[in-house]
């Protein structure tokens, strides 16, 4: 039997694109590729500043990078932060869709349009990702996808029924993504973090006491641990279809 290394290929030199990758998980990511040697654009909504000085950091580690703003409610800022991407440095191929957005709300109370825009952004965001960047990895013969859901989509979470819902849809979008282009070398994965030390948990110190007390390591996850994981994962080619928690114990399966 004869086993080809093209899933298994090193990461230098590849073309990744991360969203939301001025802060928090994201920027990790975005650090932890840079040092693998990859090209990274990162993306951002507001905080420019914070992109930029993300992107610094990765010139400083001898690779190319941008920054690609855009609200991804909108079809047309997916399209376009991909174009830019592609433009400044090549094909992507490594997607991180780890932009997302977070709300504490009651159920009762969620209007119809908190709703849609959880969902645009959670959801419809990281397929359209997805449905832009994979033709050329189909192409080429290799890609990574890898979204960023949440523990919230299996426990409920902390936050609200739409946020729950659009993370657990995203487990969904890996499932359904996986099967067709793995005979092309492209994976698809999910990360299904638990509170992990943000500016969305640890600005509210409350929260952040109140619930990493639940988690049985006994702390909340810190960002450089999710990014170690989400390496790993894009470096293996033989990983694809999965859900992959990093959550303290919260939801032993």
């Amino acid at each position: 039997m004869q086993y080809t290394t093209r899933g298994n290929a090193g990461l230098a030199g590849r073309v990744a694109l991360v969203t939301g990758g001025s802060r928090g998980i994201g920027r990790a990511i975005v650090l932890r590729l840079g040092q693998a040697g990859v090209d990274v654009a990162v993306g951002y909504v507001t905080s420019r500043d914070a992109a930029e000085e993300v992107a610094s950091q990765v010139r400083a580690l001898g690779r190319r990078t941008l920054t690609v703003g855009g609200d991804l409610e909108d079809p047309d800022a997916v399209r376009s932060v991909v174009e830019r991407t592609t433009e400044a440095l090549g094909p992507v191929d490594i997607l991180v869709a780890n932009a997302g957005e977070g709300q504490r709300a009651k159920w009762e109370e969620l209007s119809v349009e908190q709703w849609d825009r959880m969902l645009a952004v959670n959801l419809r965001a990281p397929f359209l990702l997805a449905q832009a960047v994979a033709p050329r990895m189909v192409e080429r013969g290799f890609g990574r996808i890898v979204f960023m859901s949440s523990v919230a989509a299996f426990t409920g979470g902390i936050l609200a029924p739409h946020y729950s819902a659009s993370k657990a849809g995203v487990i969904g979008l890996t499932h359904a993504l996986a099967g067709p282009l793995a005979p092309h070398g492209v994976t698809v994965n999910a990360m299904a973090p638990a509170l992990v030390e943000t500016d969305m948990i640890t600005g509210n110190p409350a929260i952040a006491e109140r619930f990493a007390g639940r988690i049985p390591v006994g702390r909340l996850g810190r960002p450089e641990e999710v990014a170690d994981l989400t390496l790993a994962v894009i470096e293996n080619g033989y990983v694809t279809g999965q859900t992959i928690s990093i959550d303290g114990g919260l939801y032993p399966r």
